[in-house]
């Protein structure tokens, strides 16, 4: 079969710094929706969701191997876990204010439970009640942990050293990294293959 010439190199460039592109617009997207949206988890969850399929999309889009859509799901779950959780915990850190604290009560529903909570200064109930889901909470009755409350009532309650919005923002630059290699990727096994006359439906060539 005679090599195909219907992608130039140009365009194979053109088609990766489009996918590189594209990576880092899904990342600020989600980010900027969880900004906007503090109170209302769920938006950049969905927003997300959707942005990252629309990018798997466009990987495979571009030759046709599912296999490389796939593997783009795996730092996809990075973007959306450092990019949903990262406006919070900012805000969190930045005007939170911190109480040291004892749980007074916990009120258990399924793998859902909500601690109360009192100033261990002065014993004054917090105005809200710290939520675990999961089936082995690691607080109880009785324990005395250090929170940051958001005065502005927009972010819920967290427990200080579970805090890191460094941490989830290096954990979004590697998700938006990781997607600008396989994008760029993309482009370029695609051009090459082309080249080559091979069909685009196969299994993994890491050429």
């Amino acid at each position: 079969m005679a090599p195909r010439k219907n992608w130039s190199a140009a365009g194979a460039w053109w088609r990766a710094l489009v996918l590189v592109l594209a990576a880092w617009v899904v990342v600020a997207a989600i980010a900027l929706a969880s900004y906007l949206s503090l109170s209302v988890v769920a938006v950049p969850i969905v927003v997300g969701v959707v942005l990252t399929i629309g990018f798997v999309v466009a990987v495979v889009g571009v030759h046709q191997a599912f296999w490389l859509g796939f593997l783009a799901l795996l730092p996809g779950v990075a973007v959306l876990v450092g990019a949903v959780q990262y406006a919070p915990e900012a805000a969190l850190e930045f005007r939170g204010e911190r109480a040291e604290v004892t749980v007074a009560d916990v009120e258990v529903s399924g793998k859902r439970h909500e601690f109360d909570l009192v100033r261990t200064a002065d014993g004054v109930a917090l105005g809200e009640t710290l939520v675990y889901q999961g089936s082995s909470p690691p607080y109880a009755v009785g324990t005395t942990l250090a929170v940051l409350v958001d005065p502005e009532g927009e972010v819920s309650m967290e427990v200080a050293d579970r805090v890191d919005p460094a941490g989830k923002m290096a954990l979004l630059l590697a998700g938006g990294g990781a997607w600008s290699v396989i994008g760029a990727y993309a482009a370029r096994r695609g051009l090459l293959r082309r080249r080559q006359g091979k069909s685009l439906h196969d299994t993994p060539a890491l050429y």
